[in-house]
């Protein structure tokens, strides 16, 4: 019998592949190397752009507010395009309008938050019922209004920490970001290193609890870095950063966030593969889509925005 002919069995035809590409041959050091190098220049470019959003005066809360209205509005592109490879049709145009229209709200009636998304939501469901296949109705705007929560109702967060009436709101958005993304790198290179038990098969094979483990660790590292860093700041009398509670507030409040963040990751995981693809988009160079970015703020921002809330109640 030829080579050719030969049967193998499913299960070693799915680690070949696990193991070596779908293509059967082992990635290229190049392309790996090449792939590392793209996810670093791009890190290398937003991530000071998004510190400068952040650490701007109160006076650009409205550019601010915009900057974050646009990632929802990429963010929600890719996640309607998610919907549409599993036969869904969602109205991406009037989705996006919709999300754009929420934060324009919140940012002039930042009270009545609530009312505007009920609104909003009430107004894709008519959009869907008149201006779409019926056979897609429930599809559709299903997909619509979850889109608007799911993306529009965790980011208007954002504007909202930072605006936070006791002036912190700065310090907030430091603290979640950096948070998440110590979090994030730590379970991506402890889980590579250590991980041997896997966490969420079907969502996410990769994740290990070793990773995650490694990602609270690496959460707390950067809230005792961040607070060192404004009790030197205080000291010397710079404006900067701002943490007035306990250290052992922060510590626990970062836990909470980091586990936040890989519920929010585990999320978009879960998303994608009943979509059936990888990445949710392809903008960001060796990030994938803004989703893929995005996806841990998208539970872990209005988890710390909520907690602030209670945390005023006392």
């Amino acid at each position: 019998m030829a080579l050719a002919e030969l049967e193998f069995p499913a299960h070693i035809v799915r680690i070949r592949a696990i193991a070596f590409g779908p293509s059967g041959t082992r990635p290229r050091p190049g392309s790996v190397f090449s792939s590392l190098m793209k996810r670093i220049t791009t890190a290398l470019i937003l991530i000071p752009v998004v510190l400068v959003l952040v650490f701007m005066g109160p006076w650009w809360q409205w550019l601010f507010t915009i900057a974050v209205a646009a990632v929802a509005a990429l963010a929600a592109w890719e996640f309607l395009g998610l919907a549409e490879k599993l036969g869904a049709k969602p109205p991406r145009i009037a989705v996006v309008v919709a999300i754009v229209a929420l934060f324009a709200g919140h940012y002039q009636w930042p009270s009545q938050t609530a009312p505007i998304i009920g609104f909003l939501a009430l107004v894709l469901l008519v959009y869907c019922t008149f201006f779409r296949p019926i056979e897609l109705l429930i599809a559709d705007a299903s997909s619509s209004v979850f889109c608007l929560f799911y993306i529009g109702f965790t980011l208007i967060s954002l504007p909202a920490l930072r605006d936070n009436p006791d002036g912190n709101g700065p310090s907030l958005l430091a603290f979640l970001l950096c948070v998440v993304w110590a979090g994030d790198t730590a379970a991506l290179y402890i889980g590579r290193a250590w991980g041997r038990h896997k966490m969420a098969r079907t969502l996410s094979p990769n994740k290990t609890w070793e990773g995650a483990l490694g990602s609270v660790g690496g959460s707390l590292v950067a809230t005792l870095f961040l607070l060192g860093l404004a009790h030197l700041l205080q000291k010397w009398d710079l404006p900067g950063l701002s943490y007035p509670d306990e250290t052992w507030y922060w510590l626990i409040l970062a836990v909470v966030v980091n586990v936040a963040a890989q519920v929010g990751d585990l999320t978009e995981s879960a998303l994608k593969r009943s979509a059936g693809v990888k990445d949710s988009g392809s903008i960001l160079p060796g990030h994938g889509g803004i989703l893929d970015r995005i996806d841990a703020l998208l539970i872990a921002a209005p988890v710390l925005w909520y907690a602030q809330v209670i945390h005023s109640w006392f």
